[in-house]
């Protein structure tokens, strides 16, 4: 089981009806990388990392494929059990755990393939055949989400994420308002995502002037010390999202009780071994959390699935997909997509995505 060849690939994921808008960065167009592993015996292994843009968080694009580059010649000849490459990929690079995350979920992918079981499986066993998704609008004016919000409830799905930030905090404030007046009495749960755009005093002042409004308040404010200060001022469940770079930092933060729950993307914390673990850490002290990723196609929305599928249902927020803002699957038959705000986690082994390689033209590096 030991890895052959490395192929890194680059393909661009056009957003419907762009841009998408967010408290830091309007997004037209995605640059997403996807990796090939081969093993000696043949097998092969995808994996995917897609950063929203150089803004959003500590990656981008080009590092990413800068950081696989950089680690890939190290790689040919190791083994693909996830905490031998992990442990392997720490020798040959510091930090980077967006790009080590493609190798990650191409080596659970192929291994699954190997042993003849799932990607869930590896992770601990599903749960349930079908994950619950969530749905984020964009920031815009507020008959533009609450449009979205409506089109999004008559669709199933059971949680709404409002993005926030970028604009007069009275207009964020109006906007929760009157999404919450559209889904009171929907068993629909509702989160609002500033994305980092919100300072400390406006975070406070949304929470007590929307204190009768009960939702999940994610990453109001830009870094730790900043949620730490809110903590014991706010009126809503506090979540964690771009600050969580780390399994290091998400232990300190729920051993210091800074946060109620997290937003948690596959590719920032290193891929599915570390999820795995994160996911345990949460289990332990009761704290709920999402299985999402930044952005990106089939790769990266199986491996989310599949992760999401072995969490506690009491403690599973959701997994969000980039699938309803982009064209296309990389698997024409068997794509992951959202039917009545659920996803079905993929059959068959591996990540149970077979992907046509024709779309992502010739590697642009390969060893």
């Amino acid at each position: 089981m030991e890895i052959a060849e490395i192929h890194i690939f680059k393909l661009d994921l056009p957003v419907k009806n762009g841009p998408y808008s967010m408290a830091n960065a309007k997004v037209y167009s995605l640059d997403t990388t996807l990796v090939k592993i081969i093993t000696k015996s043949g097998q092969i292994g995808w994996g995917e990392t897609c950063p929203v843009g150089p803004t959003y968080a500590e990656a981008h694009a080009k590092g990413a494929r800068a950081a696989l580059e950089e680690m890939a010649p190290g790689l040919i000849g190791c083994s693909i059990e996830p905490k031998v490459i992990h442990a392997k990929m720490d020798s040959l690079l510091n930090g980077h755990n967006y790009a080590k995350a493609a190798i990650d979920i191409a080596s659970h992918d192929a291994l699954g393939k190997i042993l003849g079981v799932s990607v869930s499986s590896l992770l601990g066993g599903a749960l349930r055949k079908k994950v619950p998704s969530y749905y984020a609008t964009g920031v815009g004016p507020t008959d533009e989400v609450l449009r979205v919000v409506r089109e999004k409830i008559l669709e199933g799905y059971p949680r709404i994420q409002i993005k926030v930030g970028g604009k007069p905090i009275e207009s964020d404030i109006e906007t929760i308002k009157k999404v919450w007046e559209s889904i009171e009495g929907k068993d629909i749960r509702m989160a609002v995502d500033a994305n980092r755009g919100w300072s400390t005093e406006e975070a406070i002042q949304v929470s007590r002037e929307c204190s009768d409004v009960p939702f999940v308040m994610e990453q109001p404010c830009d870094t730790i010390e900043d949620l730490q200060q809110i903590k014991t001022q706010i009126n809503h469940s506090l979540y964690m999202d771009e600050n969580s770079t780390s399994l290091k930092v998400v232990r300190s933060v729920v051993d210091r009780g800074i946060v109620d729950g997290f937003g948690m993307k596959v590719t920032r914390i290193g891929g599915l071994e570390p999820m795995k673990i994160f996911r345990d850490i949460c289990e332990n002290s009761s704290l709920p959390h999402t299985c999402d990723d930044s952005w990106g196609g089939d790769i990266i929305a199986a491996a989310c699935t599949h992760v999401a599928s072995t969490v506690k249902e009491n403690l599973l927020e959701g997994a969000w997909l980039a699938a309803p803002y982009i064209e296309g699957n990389y698997d024409k038959d068997n794509g992951i997509k959202i039917i009545q705000g659920h996803i079905s986690v993929p059959e068959g082994s591996g990540l149970g995505v077979v992907i046509d390689e024709t779309l992502f033209g010739s590697p642009i590096f390969s060893f």
